[in-house]
């Protein structure tokens, strides 16, 4: 990769902490070379109380072309652009930023979208679906927009902190008119149930839903996305329900905000969703 670096590549940084697990830059720089793109993106680690340092370096790189956002940043980056995406707006929170050449920065985030075409790729839709969505912060606020957009029939969203759970709820049943509610996460009676908490990055996490409340044939989708199978994703198939994780999710997102970017991008093995 060195050797296609020079004086005029730009750059494209993954800003977050921490981002030991983080796929972004193998994904960008495969696509840089097989495009003969003059760009490289390179992990940028920035703790959480960094934040404000990083953005004012990095906005004196004349050469710095984008920036994608992972935890713990993606709503503190709000008030730093100078322009949101609408999905940006509607989510209130960011994981991409385009900075343009007269130096303006553009912001949106693709969470959302990327885990409902991530579906949509597998052949799951969320149209006319009862959703369970567990996890109301930064990647839950956007699946519950995007999920409540592409025309489920209702969303129930459950966190630690009910308020927030609430207030989701409130902004999405607002903002699509889809019936959205808070609850407890209890899959039971649910079409679709997505875990969008960190619950399962670590095997002795528990589960975010009772497992033994699962119909069979309900979609879980966890977007954790690792090489090893989840325990909530292990016991669902024990079930007998379909399975998905993070991996459809993140090509889904990272098609969406390379084109953002200005990139054409087609992920490997998956096909074009039907229109329903």
């Amino acid at each position: 990769m060195a050797s296609h670096i020079t004086g005029t590549t730009r750059l494209y940084g993954l800003v977050g902490h921490p981002l030991a697990a983080a796929k972004s830059p193998q994904l960008f720089n495969r696509l840089f070379i097989e495009q003969q793109a003059d760009a490289v993106c390179i992990p940028l680690e920035v703790k959480a109380d960094d934040l404000s340092s990083f953005v004012a370096g990095a906005r004196a790189l004349n050469n710095l072309a984008g920036i994608l956002i992972t935890m713990p940043h993606k709503q503190r980056m709000l008030a730093v652009v100078d322009e949101l995406h609408p999905t940006a707006r509607q989510v209130g929170a960011i994981n991409v930023i385009r900075c343009e050449t007269d130096g303006r920065w553009v912001g949106a985030v693709f969470d959302g979208l990327g885990c409902v075409l991530g579906m949509q790729w597998e052949g799951y839709y969320p149209a006319d679906k009862n959703v369970l969505l567990v996890g109301a912060g930064g990647a839950g606020r956007a699946i519950a927009f995007a999920v409540a957009s592409a025309g489920a029939r209702s969303l129930t969203i459950s966190d630690v902190d009910e308020q927030r759970a609430e207030e989701l709820a409130k902004a999405v049943a607002a903002e699509t008119g889809c019936i959205t509610h808070s609850g407890p996460p209890d899959p039971q009676g649910h079409e679709i149930v997505i875990n969008a908490t960190p619950l399962g990055m670590s095997k002795n996490d528990p589960m975010p839903v009772d497992p033994d409340r699962l119909e069979p044939g309900t979609l879980v989708v966890d977007i954790i996305n690792s090489p090893d199978s989840t325990p909530l994703c292990t016991a669902a198939r024990k079930r007998g329900c379909p399975t998905q994780d993070g991996g459809p999710m993140h090509k889904g997102q990272a098609l969406l905000a390379l084109r953002f970017l200005g990139f054409d991008y087609h992920p490997d093995n998956v096909t074009a969703p039907r229109q329903e």
